[in-house]
This record gives structure tokens, C-alpha cells and sequence, in this order.
């Protein structure tokens, strides 16, 4: 076999770099698919297509060469026909690469479900607190909202007639106001959003706006005859409900704040509770009713739903849940005890569990699809209780009962991992039981463990 042949035979199997010796050397390999004319020799190409009766003799255009060359095109190394441009992937193995997809896929999604099982179910309530305050003076009156956690981690509590801040991160205590005057003390205290002024409510009607850093009163707004047992905050609006039976909402960057006065309830209002968005409204009276309100019409006195289903009980526990926004959880009095789940965009009561005690006050876990509810008179096993609930079957996780008497108030940390309660035997007491948070949620890691084994396999 001539030097030409050998070339051939010892290229590497699909193109070789040259069919003729030539003293150039090409930086880039022939193809055989398409004619490089600068690897060709013309004049002998066409003296071969012209002449069909005199076979021209080229030691590099011979029989053997030609034969060889017929095989490189059309047989592959083992001898197999050659296909040209056919995709490597056959759609059998990528019906196999997705049945190994679809295979990891319910691998991960058992793995997360164990995961998130193992993780409830090793979710424990703490046995004691971490934290115990006195609360001397602390108001036993259920109708009332004496404390408020702000963002500024600073926790508002009314004892008697003065008014104190606790600082969580340094403990120390500060007293900001002490109201003046016979039989009037605050009857309710609810932090700005940007923890900038403290709003409080007063037995005797007064409303005034605080600011915590210079300790001096900054505004104060009228408009109710009674005691004021419910403030809330949206953004600049202070909505304020009273003995009166009225609602009040006040703007206060305007030197005329009284915006709308409703009055809707029959009966004391003692529950205010803005949706995270502030676009609703959610009030609970003693007469058993909730009114759903929303901001654009309150001016008018429309509401948007009235429920009448805690069984002509007070209710003074609302929450907003924080991760599905038209969803809401309502309390009963000691002639109820229920917990109601109500759906706002269809004014429906979804779930509904009997605790057969007085509910005093609800707050959502952030971390969590739970609820934690505080109890004050009913059942002896249930009374004074903290009691946990998964939601939405709203099944009971477990219960604490620290306090020696009934359960006030309720409240939560700005990181929401821990719930102050205020009971009627003049303790405050911290729990750490909504924490810890889930680091990632269960789409992060099946979405990060797919990308791994999808790597892997490749």
C-alpha cells in the first residue's frame, strides 16, 4: 500500500486531513462532505469525468484508493453502514433519561414528605418558658388589649395606670406615661408599623399618639364618649374602637384626623384587626358579630360580611393568617369557645374546632402552618391553657398551662419565633414555640437536589 493509502487508512476514521501529498500544511482538517477545492487537484478531476474510454493512471487516484475511500464514506470502523448527521440520542434513551427523571423526581418528593413528617413530628412544645416578668397591676379584664410587641423589639404593657416599654434586646424597663385622673387608666396599646409612635387607648376615652424616644405625648385625637378597648394601624390610618359601639378612622398626618366614623356593631367593639395588606379590615364586637370592612368604602358603612357564629359570645381573638391573605381566625367567649377559619373572598367559615374555653386571644406561626390560641375560663383542662393547632385540619399539637390564671393577651416577637402571654396572675410569660424557621422550603430543595443528580448522571 502506497504512503497515500496508509494516510488514509491511519486517519482517524471519519475525515482525513489530506487526499493528495501537498507541501502546504492546512491548519484546519478537510471535510469530506463538502469539496475544499484548495485540497483538490482539478485538471485530474476532470480529465476523469470527461474521458470515459481512457482510464487515467494517478498513483493517487487508483482502483485500491477508491475502494478505500467508497468504505471511509459508507461503512464505519466496525464495518457498519455510516449514517451521516443522525442524532446520538435515540428517543428510546431519552424515553429512559426521563423515566430516570421521573423515577428521581418521587425519590425527592418521598425524601422531602419524610423530611417534612420528621420535622413536625419532632416539633416539641416547650415544658416551661424561657422568660417570666411580674406585671403588677396587670387589668383581669378580658374586653381589654394592654399589650403590643413592636418592630422595633420593644414590648408595650399597660399595669394599672402607667404605661411601661421593655426592651428585649438590653431588658431594661422604661415607664412612658402614667394617665392622670380618677379611674382611668390604658385600656389598649398598639405600635406604628415603623415602631416610630405608640397609640393608646384610654378607660376614659382618650386617644393619644406617643413618641417612646422623647417620652412625650404627640397627639391626641377625640371622637369616642367610652372606654377605647381596640386600636390598629394601617400605614398613617389609626382605627380606633370603643364602648360607644363605634369605629373611627383617624389620619394622622392631617390636623383634622376623623376620616369615617362607623357604626355597625350593637355592642362594645373589643377586636380590630388590619389584613397584612391593608386593604381590609376585620372588627369583633361583644354581641358576637365580625364585620369584614374594606378601606376604599368605609366611609360609606357598607361592610363587606358580617358573620353572626360564635353563639352570641364576644369575640375579642382575631388574627390574619400570613401566608394565604383572605383567610381569618376568630375566638369566642366563655359562651362559645370556638375557633372559626373564615374565608373573606367567599364569606365562608372553612374549618371550625371546639376548645369548650374562652378564647382570649390567636397569633399565627410565621415559620409553621400553625395556630397557637390563649385560653381563660371553661373546661378545667383546658383553662388558663396555651394550646397549639396544625393547620388546616386544625388538630391540637399540644397545650402548655404555666399560668395560674386566665390568659389576657397574646403577643409575638418581630422575628416571630417567640409569644409573650399576659395573664390575670399578674405574670408575663415568653415561650419559645413557634421557631425554628425552616431554612429552605421544600421546592428550594427539590428543585437543588434535581439539578445535583441531574449532573451526576450526565
Amino acid at each position: 500500500m502506497d504512503q497515500s493509502k496508509k494516510r488514509l487508512v491511519q486517519s482517524d476514521g471519519y475525515s482525513p486531513r489530506r487526499l493528495h501529498d501537498s507541501l502546504t500544511q492546512y491548519e484546519f482538517p478537510g471535510d469530506r462532505f463538502i469539496p475544499n477545492r484548495s485540497l483538490m487537484n482539478l485538471d485530474q478531476a476532470h480529465c476523469l469525468l470527461t474521458n470515459k474510454t481512457k482510464e487515467v493512471h494517478n498513483p493517487n487516484f487508483g482502483k485500491g484508493y477508491r475502494e478505500l475511500l467508497r468504505q471511509s464514506l459508507t461503512l464505519d470502523s466496525e464495518g457498519r453502514p455510516f449514517r451521516m448527521l443522525v442524532f446520538r440520542g435515540s428517543p428510546k434513551s431519552r424515553r429512559r433519561f426521563n423515566y430516570v427523571i421521573d423515577e428521581m423526581r418521587r425519590d425527592i418528593d418521598a425524601e422531602a414528605l419524610s423530611n417534612r413528617i420528621n420535622q413536625h413530628e419532632s416539633r416539641r412544645l416547650p415544658t416551661k418558658e424561657v422568660r417570666v416578668l411580674d406585671a403588677p397591676k396587670i387589668k383581669d379584664d378580658y374586653y381589654m388589649n394592654l399589650m403590643d410587641w413592636g418592630n422595633n423589639n420593644v414590648l408595650a404593657v399597660a399595669l394599672g395606670s402607667a404605661l411601661y416599654l421593655w426592651n428585649a434586646v438590653n431588658q431594661e424597663v422604661k415607664r412612658l406615661l402614667e394617665v392622670q385622673g380618677d379611674n382611668d387608666y390604658p385600656t389598649s396599646v398598639a405600635w406604628s408599623e415603623n415602631a416610630r409612635s405608640l397609640a393608646v387607648g384610654c378607660m376614659k376615652s382618650k386617644l393619644q399618639i406617643w413618641d417612646p424616644e422623647t417620652s412625650k405625648c404627640i397627639r391626641s385625637l377625640g371622637g369616642h364618649q367610652r372606654r377605647i378597648a381596640a386600636i390598629a394601624w394601617n400605614g398613617h390610618t389609626l382605627t380606633s374602637g370603643s364602648r360607644d359601639r363605634s369605629i373611627i378612622n383617624h389620619d394622622v398626618r392631617v390636623g383634622n384626623s376623623l376620616t369615617s366614623r362607623v357604626r355597625a356593631h350593637t355592642e362594645e367593639v373589643c377586636a380590630l384587626k388590619w389584613s397584612s395588606e391593608g386593604n381590609v379590615l376585620a372588627s369583633g364586637g361583644n354581641e358576637s358579630f365580625i364585620h369584614i370592612w374594606e378601606a376604599s368604602k368605609m366611609s360609606s358603612s357598607n361592610f363587606l360580611h358580617r358573620f353572626n357564629a360564635h353563639n352570641q359570645a364576644a369575640v375579642k381573638a382575631l388574627a390574619w393568617c400570613p401566608y394565604q391573605f383572605n383567610v381569618l381566625a376568630s375566638g369566642g367567649g366563655t359562651g362559645d369557645g370556638c375557633i372559626k377559619i373564615w374565608n373573606i373572598r367567599k364569606g365562608t367559615c372553612t374549618h371550625r374546632v371546639e376548645t369548650k374555653a374562652q378564647i382570649c386571644g390567636l397569633e399565627w406561626n410565621r415559620h409553621h402552618k400553625e395556630i397557637l390560641s390563649g385560653h381563660g375560663y371553661g373546661d378545667s383542662s383546658i383553662q388558663n391553657h396555651l394550646c397549639l393547632w396544625k393547620y388546616p385540619s386544625m388538630t391540637k399539637v399540644g397545650e402548655i398551662n404555666r399560668h395560674e390564671r386566665r390568659v389576657i393577651n397574646l403577643s409575638q416577637s418581630p422575628d416571630g419565633l417567640t409569644v409573650v402571654s399576659a395573664g390575670g396572675d399578674e405574670t408575663l410569660r415568653f415561650w419559645e414555640i413557634f421557631g425554628p424557621p425552616r431554612v429552605e422550603n421544600s421546592a428550594s430543595d427539590f428543585e437543588n437536589l434535581l439539578s445535583l443528580k441531574t449532573s451526576l448522571i450526565r
